[in-house]
């Protein structure tokens, strides 16, 4: 027991230090140090609050705990032997690491996609997903900030992935760090694509921060992670989003 503890305590004194590491320095940049210089990149003209970001913090810190203790679960208790996680980083070639965690990518998406929709259900909303809807305007201290019921439906994704895909617990590093930075990405409040993005094959299979931030102004629509394909199969993508897309690209580039 005692090793589970320390374990949990050094697992989530990590991930809470890359929480503000990896949410704060864009947070710093974006909101604190050069607003005024890159007001063009910003989706939402209406300034989020002080008071926003400490609830925001204060959630994640609790879902960092949750994801902490579910991620101590399986590699610290028998259910480990229930996974497909493998100690002996050479029991598969290095190669094997980019598959695994670009498998467990796709998982999470298709996960995500589902049980967010039905975190959107009327009976499920106010109970949960409402917490991280308070964000109408959200900030990378956004990422996180789920209330704790919504945090175990979100965190518990981990166990299919380790169920069905051999992972070393450096891929699984990967794949929470990845992850992370995705998120900050889709919830800065600012659009940082090139302008060269818009007209390739990955504009048309990836998600950007502006499809994101249309869920959190309008609520419905855009329920995907990382990618667009079930948003777009399902008939749920937000039929504004390529116009909203675009006219930030104009206010970004002075396009006409």
């Amino acid at each position: 027991m005692e090793k589970i503890i320390e374990a949990t305590i050094s697992i989530f004194s990590i991930s809470a230090i890359r929480y503000f590491v990896l949410a704060g320095v864009p947070f710093a940049l974006f909101y604190l140090l050069m607003p005024a210089k890159l007001g063009k990149f910003k989706i939402q003209q209406k300034p989020a609050t002080k008071k926003d970001f400490i609830r925001e913090v204060w959630h994640s810190m609790q879902s960092t705990l949750v994801f902490s203790i579910i991620a101590v679960a399986l590699v610290f208790t028998p259910l480990y032997q229930y996974t497909r996680i493998y100690a002996n980083i050479n029991e598969f070639p290095i190669w094997y690491m980019g598959v695994a965690l670009f498998l467990s990518l796709i998982i999470h998406d298709t996960y995500f996609y589902w049980m967010h929709r039905l975190l959107h259900h009327k009976k499920l909303f106010k109970l949960t997903h409402l917490v991280h809807h308070k964000s109408t305007n959200p900030s990378p201290w956004t990422s996180y900030s789920f209330h704790i019921l919504e945090a175990i439906t979100e965190g518990l994704v981990l166990v299919p992935i380790v169920i069905l895909v051999p992972m070393h617990p450096l891929t699984i590093l990967l794949f929470t760090v990845t992850g992370f930075i995705i998120n900050v990405y889709g919830h800065l409040g600012y659009e940082i694509m090139p302008k060269w993005f818009r007209f390739t094959w990955a504009f048309e299979i990836l998600n950007t921060s502006v499809h994101h931030n249309l869920h959190h102004s309008k609520f419905k629509g855009n329920y995907g992670l990382y990618f667009r394909i079930w948003d777009r199969m399902m008939g749920t993508e937000h039929s504004d989003y390529v116009k909203e897309y675009d006219r930030l690209q104009d206010q970004r580039f002075n396009q006409k």
